[in-house]
């Protein structure tokens, strides 16, 4: 399970640290794509297989599902760390999320997020972090925690 928060900067070739305990937790390589909400997400081997097989069984005759289908794969990349346990972020998720220098890493369960600093700080700033109001939605929504 990956939890957490980490501040890192992206180098000169688009390379950034995957946190020590992340990297305890991926295999050799692991993948990485467009996510929601402006950042990148990460999935080991055994994650990206369950969205794979999720993704698969969308139907196709929806153009959402075709959307989101291609939106998700054209750009996944499957990446690994090099002895500094670095990794590269490639060009067009870099532009996709505005990550130019400081990103954070963070945990969210089964998968991991980078986010540019930026972007961060302001969703962290937003509404979307009030858990009081989140809770009421999950709650009426029927979901009980």
């Amino acid at each position: 399970m990956f939890i957490g928060e980490y501040n890192h900067s992206v180098d000169l070739k688009g390379r950034v640290s995957l946190p020590s305990r992340f990297r305890d937790e991926l295999s050799d390589t692991f993948f990485i794509t467009r996510g929601m909400d402006g950042c990148l997400f990460i999935y080991d081997r055994t994650q990206w297989k369950i969205m794979d097989r999720k993704i698969s069984q969308l139907h196709l005759t929806a153009k959402a599902a075709r959307n989101f289908s291609r939106a998700f794969y054209s750009g996944a990349m499957e990446v690994g760390c090099d002895k500094q346990g670095r990794f590269l972020i490639p060009p067009q998720l870099r532009a996709f999320a505005a990550i130019e220098r400081d990103v954070v890493i963070i945990g969210v369960s089964d998968r991991i997020e980078i986010w540019a600093k930026e972007k961060w700080d302001e969703f962290v700033s937003s509404d979307a972090m009030d858990l009081d109001a989140l809770t009421e939605t999950l709650n009426d929504d029927g979901i009980d925690l």
